[in-house]
């Protein structure tokens, strides 16, 4: 009889199992399952490792790997005994595996729940959190195979695998016997374990856009012979601004005897660099790439900016191409930005790196951008650049990002960086497609809650080089679920740079009540017409009159900055003409000295034809360079700021930014006004009530039962009303009506007075079309009723009509909760209806809700006053309707194979809410990778 260790593979290949992740430094590495081909890899990884690691391993000496050694580790059933192993390129730099055990520690096979693990780590990479990224896989991989618990022998001086497990997250228990320490754990993902994991994500993926943003030597790789090109101006671009690393200029044409290009050192490839490159910027044919990813993989170099072109977004033919490509890249732990790139800017003093195709570096800031697309990249950073549109440039940027395809480096892991950038105080982002919703709303949260994140969102339709999962959900609520993260949402790029400009130095506002003042009664009606249509609420303007001195500007803005009924103030300007009339930086000191004195609240100028006054305002603090080095482009003075005043203002004092439209000002107030009520909201977000009557036990047999059936299928009736039921849902009981006796048969069941609705789809929640027949008060009326159904849409097996009891008199709402591939769970609620469809208005909250977000949610869309005694009438019990919404949450979060639920309609009246239709959608679950180890993703 064979052993569980002789046996052969019971298994497939479980190629699922392979993934890319980012280690603690920045690095990549991939993990995928040890197969009988690694007898050799093994052997040589095993030879690289120290005695003393192979001391801890093993317990004792053990130089080398025995013939049955190798067998054993190589040889797996992919079930009962796994192996995974971490490798760079084409060798092994760490091993785990596990055995499943019985209660005596014994080899066994399920339904046995308990494994052994154990690690081995190159000496080379401990300390990449390479240990800890197979522990996240092996445990997933484990959790698969049923096992539910880990065991664990470590020798007590062998701190370092101690901390991996204690570190981890899991329950824990932890005895010591024989001089070994035995640790113990549960596998099932806790708060805490996913909180360690995310936090670990975090500085991971943060520090590999680091060492892409921050490198100490970069070369460029397809410099041009001839002056021009991508190459040669790439290099041109990172000389002039000032970087203070190395930096080579590289071309495999070059003549041997050639030694500087345009004063930098020259080289034929990058493998004859003496010393390490941390930074490749690659700007050669798409067919020539790959040999340089292998150069530069073989010399060490930590990340690549590829903006050679030629990929995705020429078709199937390049997208295979970018594949090859990162698939290469990260075998050498390398990440990439592009390609098809326009390239990196970071302009940190100890940095000044413009790896771009940006002709001029910009000046500092705190701005940091983000684009996917490279000519959406240009336009921002000229819009920040030349001030356009008459928004003064009120400060600059901190880093900028193109990444063009983004195969590789994503605005997920841009935001990962920015998170704790001491640099950014503000995150821009032109996002043409999301590759991760679900993970983007999650960062997206958590970076809202420490600076403002503003993100212009494509319409839905990816271009053809980016490599997206699909979204089911419409653009709309997408939109919503941003915003629900504290996302701040605009439309255009003028509307990116004007939020960004009043965040950026303008501290948040309280309130949405507004101070107006200004020179130009005209234009103060303006912005208070505009403020109103915003959602806010302003003062009657104040006019200061066209007579109106810098002193008295100072003193009016500086008693509406007092004034605890203001949270912000906007002040509108106009050319004044007349002796006394003030200058333009005798006025922009007035208005400064006055937010100065009163600071905490922030103020807005809209000024007609005064680029004097913008320029005085900004400080000279706008992102255009400094006079020495820009060329003569802008063709309006007035955007040419004074070059000997600083980038950011003395003593720490707001700038103030100025918008040529009152409408741009107040939109970007508006916007500011709503980021601060959500900060102030995400302290205390809620929480998830506990019901005593929920069944969760009693839904999954239900659910386990209903997929016995087969895949992807709608319930019937009475299932729907069961499950809900377990939930404290009752869906008011109707039954099928198929005759006129019928009919009355189940009216004298249910009670009178009852509804007579047809449900055929085309006449289902159509009560426009006549379907529906309510407060039939006895059989007569009943079997009018049915006789007017029939003459009107055909016959009764046509119709499907059905007798429900009557429900009290109230709004008429819908409810609906969906899981997207993508996104994950949605719950959706408004008014039903054709206004409400036609107007699309509905409001959206990710699962699962909090009981702040169910309240929220209710009164989200527009048509909400219909809820709350609009004109007079009653108002409606919205704590039903809220607990509703929030045991509807509960049900598809608990169980995520409802993939679907609809609840149409939802009677809400002044006391309780009925519930007269469901339907329910039963599905395998979609895979949750936000629950599961940390990896990139796959190609």
């Amino acid at each position: 009889m064979q052993s569980p260790a002789d046996r052969q593979d019971r298994h497939e290949y479980p190629a699922h199992w392979e993934a890319d992740v980012v280690l603690r430094d920045g690095g990549t590495a991939r993990i995928r399952p040890i197969t009988i081909d690694d007898a050799d890899r093994l052997v040589s990884f095993y030879e690289q490792v120290s005695d003393e690691s192979k001391y801890y391993r093993f317990f004792a000496p053990y130089p080398r790997l025995s013939a049955k050694d190798v067998h054993r580790f190589t040889h797996h059933d992919f079930v009962d005994r796994v192996g995974l192993a971490a490798t760079i390129g084409d060798e092994f730099i760490a091993t785990v595996r596990y055995d499943r055990i019985n209660a005596n520690g014994m080899p066994a096979s399920s339904p046995a729940d308990e494994a052994e693990v154990a690690f081995l780590v190159q000496d080379a990479h401990q300390g990449r959190g390479v240990a800890s990224a197979l522990l996240e896989h092996i445990a997933a991989v484990a959790r698969e195979r049923g096992i539910r618990r880990f065991a664990a022998e470590v020798l007590p001086a062998n701190n370092k695998m101690i901390k991996v497990f204690t570190d981890a997250g899991y329950t824990q228990k932890r005895s010591f016997e024989d001089g070994v320490v035995r640790l113990e754990f549960g596998l099932e993902p806790t708060d805490r374990s996913l909180a360690v994991q995310r936090a670990r994500e975090q500085r991971a993926e943060a520090r590999s856009v680091r060492r892409l943003l921050a490198p100490g030597s970069v070369a460029v790789v397809g410099v041009g012979r001839a002056p021009g090109g991508v190459g040669r101006s790439v290099l041109g671009n990172i000389r002039d601004a000032g970087h203070p690393g190395r930096l080579y200029a590289v071309n495999k044409a070059f003549p041997e005897d050639l030694a500087e290009v345009d004063g930098v050192p020259a080289r034929r490839s990058v493998r004859d660099i003496d010393g390490p490159v941390d930074l490749a910027v690659v700007a050669v044919p798409a067919d020539q790439v790959p040999a340089v990813v292998a150069e530069c993989g073989e010399h060490g170099v930590q990340g690549l900016v590829v903006l050679s072109a030629g990929y995705a977004e020429s078709g199937p033919e390049g997208r295979e191409r970018q594949r090859a490509l990162i698939r290469l890249a990260r075998a050498y732990g390398m990440r990439i930005i592009g390609p098809n790139a326009f390239g990196v800017i970071n302009t940190a003093p100890g940095v000044r790196l413009n790896a771009s195709l940006a002709p001029e570096m910009p000046r500092p800031g705190r701005i940091g951008m983000f684009a996917q697309s490279g000519a959406i990249g240009i336009a921002l950073l000229s819009r920040l650049h030349r001030r356009g549109g008459g928004v003064t440039g009120v400060t600059g940027v901190s880093t900028f990002v193109s990444a063009g395809n983004r195969a590789d480096v994503s605005g997920n892991d841009v935001l990962q960086y920015w998170y704790d950038d001491p640099d950014t105080d503000v995150a821009l982002m032109y996002l043409e497609s999301i590759g991760n919703p679900r993970k983007f709303t999650r960062l997206a949260r958590r970076t809202a809650a420490a600076k403002p994140l503003v993100v212009v969102q494509g319409t839905g339709t990816a271009p053809q080089g980016h490599t997206v999962r699909a979204t089911r959900l419409p653009h709309d609520t997408v939109s919503a679920l941003l915003r629900q993260a504290g996302v701040i949402r605009v439309d255009t790029i003028t509307e990116l740079v004007d939020a960004g400009l009043l965040l950026a130095r303008q501290p948040l506002p309280a309130g949405p009540r507004v101070a107006i003042l200004g020179n130009s009664e005209s234009l103060g009606v303006l912005a208070y017409d505009r403020c109103l249509a915003e959602g806010l609420r302003p003062a009657r303007p104040v006019d200061l009159t066209t007579a109106a001195t810098g002193q008295d500007f100072r003193r009016a803005v500086g008693q509406a900055l007092a004034d605890d009924t203001n949270d912000a103030v906007v002040v509108t300007v106009i050319p004044a003409i007349g002796e006394g009339a003030p200058g333009d930086a005798e006025l922009a000191e007035a208005l400064r000295a006055a937010a100065a004195a009163v600071p905490g609240k922030p103020v807005l100028v809209v000024h007609v034809e005064l680029g004097g006054l913008a320029e005085a305002l900004s400080a000279a603090a706008s992102t255009a360079p400094q006079a020495a080095d820009r060329k003569a482009e802008a063709p309006n003075p007035a955007d040419r700021p004074p070059a000997a005043l600083p980038a950011t203002p003395p003593d720490g004092t707001h700038l103030i930014p100025a918008y040529p439209a009152a409408e741009r000002a107040i939109r970007a107030l508006a916007e500011a006004v709503r980021y601060g009520q959500w900060r102030r909201e995400a302290v205390d977000p809620g929480r998830v009530p506990e019901y005593d009557d929920i069944d969760e036990k009693g839904a999954a047999r239900l659910i386990d039962a209903l997929l016995q059936r087969g895949q992807g299928l709608t319930i019937g009736q009475e299932e729907t009303c069961e499950l809900l039921a377990a939930y404290g849902i009752q869906v008011r009981r109707a039954l099928p009506a198929p005759s006129p006796d019928e009919a009355a048969e189940a009216a004298r069941t249910l009670g009178y007075p009852v509804a007579l609705k047809a449900t055929a789809p085309h006449l289902r929640h159509r009560a426009d079309l006549g379907g529906v027949r309510l407060d039939l008060a006895d059989e007569e009326q009943l079997r009018r009723a049915y006789t007017e159904l029939t003459e009107l849409f055909g016959k009764p097996e046509e119709l499907r009509p059905v007798v429900q009891g009557m429900a009290p008199r109230g709004v008429d709402t819908v409810v609906r909760a969906v899981i997207d591939p993508a996104a994950g769970a949605v719950l959706s609620f408004g008014l039903a209806g054709a206004a409400s469809q036609l107007l699309g208005d509905m409001a959206h909250r990710l699962v699962p809700v909090t009981d702040r977000e169910a309240t929220s949610l209710v009164r989200s869309i527009r048509t909400a006053p219909l809820l709350f005694g609009w004109r007079g009438s009653t108002p409606v019990d919205t704590p039903a309707l809220e607990e509703l919404l929030l045991r509807l949450s509960r049900l598809v979060d608990d169980h995520p194979e409802v993939v679907a639920v609809t609840l149409e309609p939802v009677v809400v009246a002044p006391h309780g809410a009925s519930v007269l239709g469901a339907t329910v959608r039963l599905a395998p679950p979609p895979a949750r990778d936000d629950l599961g180890p940390r990896t990139m993703p796959a190609y």
